[in-house]
């Protein structure tokens, strides 16, 4: 390709990734779906190739970008409420030993996300029983294994608590050994309880340090 050619790609990859966001932030709208929506909304009915089109990471870029424009006020308050509801919840799950995934792991969670977590057990149903006795109603549907199409779904389990959504994708034990690898970026793709537990403790330090020295 030419400079010209290059230039262009890149400037149109950044479009639909800034288009992405905006539908994730505003909408709730999960990563694959907004990346399809914005590429419609830019090249109308023409099918892109896949190098016209951003990577997650491109993406959660650019809704760091708009809820530091937009919801700046707001943003980290409701992002540290639901850490601290995914810790609640993860404590009452240490059964299954529960990783936090998503918006609330990587710091871009708004007012549409949810608690997104990865839990390991012997069986779902072991899960589902356990969350049934404790009188949860709870919505069974279907994830993406992280190991890619390769792997059959998961069951996912999506209940609310404390006015949050929830949903918990159920896998085998024998998957925990693929689940402490980092993204490409070095970031983790999950955390364990004690992870979350720091970012809740680095995330009040910050504020503390945010607020003006009283003279």
């Amino acid at each position: 390709m030419t400079p010209n050619v290059i230039e262009e790609v890149l400037l149109l990859r950044a479009e639909i990734a800034a288009a992405a966001a905006r539908l994730i932030a505003q909408d709730g709208a999960d990563y694959n779906t907004a990346k399809r929506k914005a590429a419609r909304q830019i090249l109308g009915d023409t099918q892109p190739p896949l190098n016209l089109l951003p990577d997650n990471a491109q993406i959660e870029a650019e809704v760091r970008i708009y809820q530091s424009l937009f919801h700046a006020d707001s943003q980290p308050a409701r992002l540290f409420r639901l850490r601290t509801l995914a810790v609640d919840i993860m404590e009452g799950l240490a059964a299954f030993h529960p990783f936090l995934t998503g918006a609330v792991l990587n710091g871009t969670a708004g007012p549409h996300d949810d608690i997104h977590l990865q839990l390991f057990a012997d069986s779902a149903k072991e899960v589902e029983i356990f969350l049934l006795n404790r009188n949860l109603q709870i919505d069974i549907s279907e994830t993406p294994h992280f190991k890619g199409p390769r792997y059959d779904p998961v069951e996912t389990v999506s209940f609310m608590w404390h006015k949050e959504g929830v949903h918990a994708a159920l896998y085998e034990l024998d998957d925990l050994r693929g689940a402490v690898k980092a993204r490409g970026d070095g970031k983790p793709v999950r955390a364990d309880i004690a992870a979350v537990r720091a970012l809740l403790v680095n995330s009040t330090h910050d504020n503390t340090n945010d607020k003006p020295d009283h003279e």
